[in-house]
């Protein structure tokens, strides 16, 4: 009892730390990707926190697995690397002792993995993609930004606009032109506001401003000023949601009517627990270290073996949405390769005689013997 104790409050504070760096690194890069997307105009400045808020939910799955399969490792590592295990294993205690705490400090990480997989990340899917798509639908002057030249949905108008009113939908000093069959119309003004009719329609009202209308030199130029000047910007109240990816749709959706591309996103959700299970087990044999060397190539072999393993779950997805093979034959295969690989390390570990056991390297390295003569020994 004294040992789990011990090993899980070292595991809880390695995945403190692990967790710590990787979601510090994961918030920092959404945050630089999404304020570039608001200083592009691609996204509206109020919904910057909201989209890190539903991209970090998208990616803690996978922050999750890393933490759960790092921490386990970093802590087998460094028993190798003291000398605990040497002591471990001379007292005549197996590596299997180290499943049940293991599985004891994992299993809260896997149902936080298996929850948010299935039912927080789409549903974080669902709002980004329904905020990215209100803000496509906004009216043309709103999703203008300050000091940068828009163009309109149609593709025949060009906003401009200097500088937002604090504290209202007003803008100030707003530039608009517009591509006609006659020419074009540039208006400018020093004020401009959306406004909505009884109907739907929505109308573009510019205050204290000039237009000029056709080619200047020609006898059909146009200029006027004018105190208020309204143009319709669109005729309908955008309709959201009118088709749904179906990686924003619900677990449950998914399984009402599914068809290949239903059950291919829900290949990879329910693949994100299985992971993190096998990846902690496969930790502990693979934890193994020369403790006269670094412990940076089981870090550079981890993040190697999960990198491999994600990219073939995303090609099980892949032929399971092409068509290629059917749900119930690709679920399985590559979790079960995975967990005899486990199997096999823990049996390769346990075998205390073979010439490559992590007990036989470690007195020959300490005797400066061949691996033959310590087995011997």
């Amino acid at each position: 009892m004294i040992f789990q104790r011990a090993l899980r409050r070292e595991l809880a504070s390695s995945a403190g730390a692990t967790f710590t760096v990787l979601f510090s690194i994961l918030v920092t890069w959404t945050l630089i990707s999404i304020l570039g997307k608001a200083a592009g105009g691609k996204v509206a400045s109020g919904d910057v926190i909201a989209l890190i808020v539903f991209a970090v939910l998208n990616y803690l799955p996978t922050i999750l697995i890393l933490t759960s399969f790092i921490s386990v490792l970093m802590v087998v590592t460094r028993s190798y690397r003291d000398s605990e295990m040497v002591v471990w294993f001379a007292c005549g205690q197996s590596l299997v002792r180290w499943v049940y705490p293991v599985l004891t400090f994992g299993l809260p990480l896997v149902v936080l993995t298996a929850a948010l997989s299935l039912f927080a990340t789409p549903w974080a899917k669902m709002k980004s993609t329904e905020f990215v798509e209100r803000f496509e639908k906004r009216e043309d002057l709103k999703k203008v930004s300050p000091g940068q030249f828009k163009e309109s949905t149609g593709s025949n108008r060009v906003f401009f606009v200097e500088g937002a009113a604090a504290g209202s939908n007003a803008v100030q000093n707003v530039f608009v032109n517009t591509i006609e069959k006659n020419g074009n119309t540039v208006v400018v003004a020093k004020e401009g506001v959306i406004e909505a009719d009884d109907k739907g329609g929505q109308f573009l009202v510019l205050k204290n401003g000039r237009r000029y209308q056709g080619v200047p030199g020609q006898a059909d130029f146009q200029s006027m000023e004018f105190e208020r000047y309204s143009m319709r910007v669109t005729t309908k109240v955008p309709v959201l949601g009118a088709h749904v990816p179906f990686g924003s749709m619900s677990s449950a959706a998914l399984l009402v009517e599914p068809n290949r591309y239903m059950l291919a996103e829900l290949l990879w959700r329910i693949a994100s627990p299985i992971m993190c299970v096998l990846l902690m087990l496969l930790a502990i044999p693979l934890g193994f270290v020369n403790p006269r060397a670094g412990s940076s190539v089981n870090l550079i072999l981890a993040m190697l073996i999960f990198i491999t393993y994600a990219n073939l779950i995303k090609v099980s997805e892949a032929s399971v949405a092409q068509g290629k093979a059917s749900f119930s034959a690709a679920w399985w295969p590559l979790h079960l390769l995975v967990a005899l690989s486990v199997l096999a390390l823990f049996a390769w570990r346990l075998n205390v005689n073979h010439r490559y056991h992590p007990l036989v390297l470690l007195n020959a390295i300490k005797h400066r013997r061949n691996p033959r003569e310590a087995i011997a020994k």
